[in-house]
């Protein structure tokens, strides 16, 4: 399965030549990022924010049979039910013998039934800048509770990238060993049966 993120929290995930995108932004919320521009048979948005719901960015082909299932879990964007910025909503997508999962701008600790839907995952994609989201450290308890095989941190701060209010990914990665942490030259990961434990950091690309 090939997991390539386009930026922000916008990832394409291929899998037996079909492909899902999550997340799509608006070009214009996010002018250090090229625009998504891409074609995918699925596009799925977590919430109705610009930055994670620009559907025109993507053109959708006509497919047959999905071999991804897609399960959708409601939580909310805030700590407070979604008062503050609504619901948001974590997809677990699963394939080739995988799970993934996407949880979008998560805004508060999942409870108990939803931290026992994500363990078992493969690849787990979690926001770690906070502010909007949750931070680093409530990242690296769900981490620690699910115990995914593979960590992509999203929605951060980085050179040249991200709102001036997120936290970096560096506060993310000190919570763990420095050897379990991967820095990719490229935006892209292939996973399989066989990847190891780690967390992914990919390279976010730009303009």
């Amino acid at each position: 399965m090939k997991i390539t993120w386009l930026g922000h929290a916008c990832f394409k995930i291929e899998s037996e030549g079909y492909s899902v995108v999550i997340d799509p932004f608006d070009p214009e919320m996010l002018p250090w990022l090229p625009a998504v521009n891409t074609t995918a048979d699925r596009v799925l948005c977590s919430h109705g924010h610009g930055d994670h719901n620009y559907t025109a960015a993507v053109e959708v082909k006509a497919s047959g049979a999905a071999p991804l299932r897609v399960e959708e879990i409601a939580t909310w964007h805030d700590d407070e039910n979604g008062t503050l910025r609504g619901p948001n909503t974590m997809f677990i997508l699963e394939g080739e013998g995988l799970r993934v999962a996407h949880v979008g701008d998560l805004g508060c600790m999942p409870n108990v039934e939803q931290l026992e839907k994500l363990k078992n995952l493969d690849v787990l994609c979690i926001p770690v800048g906070g502010y909007y989201t949750i931070n680093a450290e409530m990242a690296k308890q769900i981490v620690s509770a699910v115990e995914p095989r593979v960590v992509i941190p999203m929605h951060y701060k980085g050179k040249g990238f991200g709102f001036p209010v997120l936290g970096s990914v560096e506060q993310f990665t000190n919570r763990f060993c420095s050897s379990t942490v991967q820095w990719y030259n490229t935006n892209e990961i292939e996973v399989t049966a066989d990847t190891s434990y780690q967390v992914a950091v990919l390279t976010c690309p730009l303009k």
